[in-house]
């Protein structure tokens, strides 16, 4: 009976020290290209998903009229689309993060949801104010205000609709292109 004892008190401290050996000596996965930590999106998901609904606003404040969109699509070009992309053109290393950041304007497979239109817009709304922790999504609620908050959810909101010509020239990049491709003048 002794030795069970023993054995169980040694397991106790041992099991705690060898983990934290393991994290001391640089062994878990870290590195986006490491195969993810078992239930790794079980643990972070269940959770994520339970502050979300607990905490996400009921309807927004503001209309999904073209103004609000245009707006959002001022702020999406400016503050979203180097991560999450633009219609048509991908965000050129979003896939090379962990985990990938979603690109918000391709249309998903098998459907016609377009990046997170599916979403209730206040999921969306949490996410962009709060930001996602280690996911590279940062909290935006101290850089941009609610209302302009509200404007880029709801643009994403409507992505798989029509939106205004406005506000598709904008998430279609094509104010950027036309400045890219525009001749250089010579100097003289």
């Amino acid at each position: 009976m002794g030795r069970i004892i023993v054995g169980f008190i040694l397991c106790l401290v041992l099991v705690p020290l060898a983990v934290a050996a393991w994290f001391h000596f640089g062994h878990p996965p870290v590195a986006v290209a490491d195969p993810p930590f078992p239930m790794e999106r079980q643990i972070v998901q269940t959770p994520l998903r339970a502050r979300i609904d607990r905490e996400m606003p009921g309807n927004p404040p503001i209309q999904a009229d073209e103004t609000n969109l245009v707006a959002g699509a001022e702020i999406y070009r400016d503050q979203c689309a180097a991560c999450h992309g633009f219609y048509g053109k991908p965000s050129s290393f979003a896939a090379h993060m962990y985990p990938g950041a979603p690109q918000l304007w391709q249309q998903h497979r098998n459907s016609n949801v377009v990046g997170v239109s599916d979403d209730p817009p206040g999921e969306t709304w949490w996410k962009v104010t709060n930001g996602i922790r280690l996911t590279g999504m940062p909290a935006f609620k101290a850089v941009l205000t609610d209302t302009q908050i509200w404007q880029v959810t709801l643009l994403l909101a409507n992505a798989d609709k029509p939106l205004p010509p406005a506000a598709v020239s904008i998430v279609h990049d094509e104010q950027k292109q036309a400045v890219q491709s525009a001749p250089t003048p010579t100097p003289q």
